[in-house]
């Protein structure tokens, strides 16, 4: 097929797709019904605050993206409303969080191996945790295309057993609504702790957006397009999340969810009699779809953050050992190294619930500057900032509720985190007189390969249907943008594919 030049910017159905793809993932594999656990029922109310609570502060990224197009997040968005240091702060406080999070995936995925594959004992669920780790480690040295690939090709396995529940749920629902009124009495239950401990885990599911930046130059009516994407985005994922919950809980016992680690095993074990071969076939289906999806996450998130680390170390602020690359797709072996061995320890002390609640607290504090970040931008960039919606509303509200999550965060889980970002503080003092590689940075921050990570992004988990979708929508005319170079040469600009 012959090369075709872009002819359009990226527009809201571009938009919305790397909105969607970027936050939904494994999280609702770990996340779903831990809430019921605490509250009960009405966590289904929580699930629905949580995602209005980060659709106003990705909006406020939003903002910032488009006044500050730089690659590296709020890392970059501080940096130039403040000092260096700040700026490397809220980007050390992104790199733990990420960090957190990529501890969860190895405890998850070894609680469902054990619920397929029960009788493990405690020495044998950590070598599974490490088995984990190597795979996603290696994984990774393979290069971001070649992990690309092996995510895309999973897709489907990793999207199929949600659509099972959903489907099958509801269906099983209509037929019997006996089943829900019994699950969903009592409502509510737990104190006003248990609330604020469930909006923290709740929340983590919708988290995800903080990584994702593109050029807005590269949007049509960005002031419009971005804003308007991020909110129908999260309601797609608000709906998505819903649908799931709604069914694990109306058809699982509060008695079974209060103990269980693998709720949508029970789920499915509910919706198919729990017995019998088609019931051990949906059970085997859905486990390995989670098995599946739980890796697949945990590798695009290890690529995500090793990314971070890597920009800042070309800024000087970060040991080399971050940015010294390998092969043909210049990836950091060392970072990954040190992501994926810091990560097992982590995995291998900490629980779920623990791990979820420390990197609740960081992402909170980097949302809260960079909400902050976005009203001190205005003054720097009035032109564009006037044609914002809701220009210092929209942050300081974002701003309020990241205050909110701190507030509610576990004690304990708030001094280990306040204890790892003072260890910034040294790596700061001992690394920031050093001199940026201008020349790797500017490749790395390069709006072609910013482009290309959010191309990526775009075609994970239910991001890959919206994007096959909008292939076919435009492949009949010739037209495609910068994101579509990435798809295996269907539609692509003269040497814009390469590899990071």
């Amino acid at each position: 097929m012959d090369k075709v030049s872009p002819r359009r910017k990226l527009n809201s159905f571009d938009v919305t797709n790397i909105v969607v793809g970027s936050i939904i993932g494994a999280d609702v594999y770990v996340a779903t019904a831990i809430g019921a656990r605490l509250v009960g029922p009405s966590s289904i109310l929580i699930w629905l605050l949580a995602g209005l609570m980060a659709m106003v502060i990705s909006i406020s990224f939003a903002y910032c993206v488009m006044m500050t197009p730089k690659a590296g997040g709020p890392y970059a968005y501080v940096n130039e409303v403040s000092t260096p240091f700040v700026g490397f702060t809220v980007g050390w406080s992104l790199l733990l969080a990420e960090w957190f999070s990529l501890a969860v995936f190895p405890v998850a995925f070894a609680q469902y191996f054990v619920a397929l594959v029960p009788g493990l004992d405690g020495l044998e669920q950590l070598l599974l945790k490490a088995v984990f780790i190597i795979i996603i480690l290696l994984t990774n040295l393979l290069g971001v295309k070649a992990a690309g690939r092996i995510n895309d090709g999973l897709t489907l396995a990793k999207l199929g057993p949600l659509l099972l529940i959903i489907i099958g749920g509801i269906v099983l629902i209509i037929s019997q609504p006996s089943i829900v009124m019994g699950n969903f009495t009592p409502f509510s239950t737990g104190g006003p702790a248990a609330l604020g401990q469930a909006l923290v885990l709740i929340f983590w599911a919708y988290a995800g957006f903080e990584l994702s930046t593109l050029p807005a130059d590269e949007v049509e009516r960005p002031e419009r397009t971005i804003p308007k994407s991020i909110v129908l985005g999260m309601l797609i994922v608000i709906a998505f999340y819903l649908l799931t919950n709604f069914v694990v809980i109306g058809l699982v016992s509060q008695a079974t969810l209060v103990t269980t680690a693998s709720p949508l095993l029970d789920a499915t074990s509910a919706i198919f009699g729990g017995s019998g071969l088609l019931a051990i076939i949906a059970v085997a289906f859905v486990g390995i779809g989670a098995l599946i999806s739980i890796t697949g996450a945990d590798e695009s998130g290890t690529i995500g953050s090793s990314r971070l680390a890597y920009a800042m170390s070309l800024d000087g602020l970060l040991p080399k050992a971050f940015h010294r690359t390998r092969g043909p797709s210049n990836t950091p072996y060392l970072g990954l190294i040190i992501l994926c061995i810091t990560a097992f320890v982590a995995s291998a002390f900490g629980g779920i619930s623990a791990l979820i609640n420390s990197s609740v607290f960081l992402l909170a504090f980097t949302y809260m500057a960079t909400c902050i970040s976005a009203i001190l931008l205005q003054a720097k960039h009035e032109d564009i900032s006037k044609k914002l919606i809701g220009k210092k509303v929209i942050p300081m509200t974002g701003a309020a509720f990241s205050i909110v999550l701190l507030l509610l965060v576990a004690p304990l889980q708030i001094m280990i985190s306040l204890c790892l970002l003072g260890v910034g503080v040294p790596i700061y003092i001992f690394f920031s007189p050093k001199q940026e590689l201008t020349e790797a940075k500017e490749k790395f921050l390069s709006k072609e390969a910013r482009l290309r990570r959010a191309c990526r992004q775009s075609k994970t988990f239910l991001g890959m249907p919206i994007h096959k979708i909008k292939l076919y929508r435009y492949g009949k005319t010739g037209e495609c943008n910068a994101l579509d170079c990435c798809d295996k040469g269907e539609c692509q600009e003269k040497d814009s594919c390469k590899p990071l």
